[in-house]
């Protein structure tokens, strides 16, 4: 066998990789639509949904706490924040627990991180809780890996 890499080796390995790659890209592109398109149709996004994630946008929640991994650090995951307020077993203390929580912010106790106190109306606060249950319910393969967040 040869000690120096040919040119038309060279070639072939470039083109053998770069088919490859592209062929495992599409596979994944494939793969990703149609895992999406699965959660579209079991969980359409309603207009409070499409309003409460309007809210976590103008609030810029997102500079503090992540969600779906996504985000600053500072405060906790709220991807699965239903889940940590027990909605699956009971949806109505969970929605008035999450809104009780973020209405009493900020708690004043010491030596705590403080959420800033936002004026947002009940109404809000309703589309905001629709928009966090909404996004605990996709299939995220078991993230964050606690449910603490």
């Amino acid at each position: 066998m040869s000690e120096i890499l040919t040119n038309t080796a060279a070639r072939n390995i470039f083109y053998g990789g770069t088919a490859f790659f592209f062929v495992t890209f599409a596979a994944l592109v494939a793969h990703s639509v149609t895992e999406v398109n699965a959660f579209s149709s079991q969980h359409p996004v309603s207009p409070s949904v499409a309003k409460g994630k309007e809210i976590w946008e103008r609030h810029a929640c997102i500079d503090c706490h992540t969600i779906l991994g996504e985000g600053a650090y500072y405060a906790p995951e709220l991807g699965n924040v239903w889940l940590r307020y027990g909605g699956r077993e009971n949806p109505e203390g969970a929605r008035a627990a999450l809104k009780s929580w973020m209405q009493s912010q900020p708690s004043k106790i010491e030596g705590r991180r403080q959420m800033p106190h936002f004026a947002i109306t009940d109404t809000e606060l309703d589309t905001l809780v629709d928009f966090l249950k909404w996004t605990s319910e996709i299939n995220t393969q078991n993230w964050p890996p606690k449910i603490s967040g």
